[in-house]
């Protein structure tokens, strides 16, 4: 029993100094946002999707591809337009004359890390296309199937949902992310070393400084070692109380489903290793849960006339059940 918890001890160190060269390396572009990068780690360890909203200009795609440097896989990147197919997204089938048969030609989505811009400036019909792929990790086409090579993660960025020319993502799109991160303005502090790395790079491309941390196996050699992460049953009853409470809250119109509970469970125990910790504390389970239920839950509108928000009410919600210890 000891030796097993020196060994697990052991990993968690191999993937803590993984996680601290991941961080170290984003942060040579990347300024302040270090809520954003730590989630997004989390999301990559969890092997969760994620979405990212901002105003324009806050390097919310720049971080997705900074992410796909370090991480040493495949990368696509696909912009969604109001004109975009599912077929864009996909692939199709060509037909060729010559063996008189159709052929599949792979879209940008078979990738391991897919980076999608704007992602809701496209129509319904496209963004039902990606209902499988995210869920399933595979494409079906003229009856035929196809699996996407692991790892594979979806990071979407989108413009706030009040910006002209963009649409509302479905529900059931929404649920196929683990997170919603936010990003606001950064500082001043943080936008004057913005302006002196730019500064003193010129022309040179910021990507080209990062350094691949992390290949594919060793990343699914980590996501194996998360998943042995240690959780309490009273932990599971919070993770649960929180997410009932949320099908029966006053200021709720729609509450999150079950798929809301895995989703905090996996990143609960990823935000747990990546702090050194083979065991989840309350602690995990509460810094995840907004950013795993803001996009799965729908406030009422009167809440929303007066100004409330998704994060004020999931506050309200943990705060209102007992933390178990």
């Amino acid at each position: 029993m000891e030796e097993q918890f020196f060994e697990e001890r052991t990993n968690l160190q191999q993937l803590n100094q993984a996680v601290d060269e991941l961080k170290q390396e984003v942060s040579r572009v990347i300024i302040g946002q270090e809520a954003m990068v730590e989630l997004l780690l989390v999301a990559l360890l969890a092997d969760g999707h994620v979405l990212i909203e901002g105003v324009p200009g806050v390097a919310k795609t720049l971080t997705a591809r900074l992410l796909s440097k370090a991480v040493d896989v495949g990368f696509s990147r696909i912009q969604f337009t109001p004109d975009l197919m599912p077929g864009d997204v996909l692939g199709t089938s060509i037909f060729h004359p010559q063996q008189a048969s159709f052929q599949f030609r792979k879209g940008p989505i078979f990738s391991n890390l897919v980076l999608i811009d704007e992602i809701n400036r496209a129509p319904a019909k496209t963004q039902a296309a990606l209902f499988e792929v995210m869920e399933e990790k595979q494409v079906t086409i003229d009856g035929s199937t196809y699996t996407m090579d692991p790892p594979f993660l979806v990071v979407a960025t989108q413009n706030p949902v009040e910006q002209e020319g963009t649409y509302h993502l479905p529900e059931a799109q929404l649920d196929r992310f683990l997170f919603k991160i936010l990003i606001d303005y950064p500082t001043i502090e943080e936008e004057v070393t913005i302006l002196k790395l730019h500064h003193e790079k010129g022309a040179e491309n910021l990507l080209n400084v990062i350094r691949p941390v992390l290949n594919k196996e060793q990343l699914l050699l980590l996501r194996q070692q998360v998943k042995q992460i240690h959780v309490e049953e009273k932990l599971l009853g919070f993770i649960a109380a929180i997410v009932n409470q949320t099908r029966n809250h006053k200021h709720i119109y729609l509450g999150a489903s079950p798929r809301a509970s895995i989703g905090i469970l996996n990143a609960s125990k990823a935000y747990a290793a990546i702090n050194a910790r083979d065991f989840v504390t309350p602690e995990d389970v509460v810094f995840v849960t907004a950013p795993v239920l803001r996009h799965r839950i729908i406030i009422t509108p009167e809440k929303e006339m007066e100004g409330g928000t998704a994060d004020e009410v999931i506050k309200e919600i943990v705060q209102t059940i007992e933390v178990p210890r």
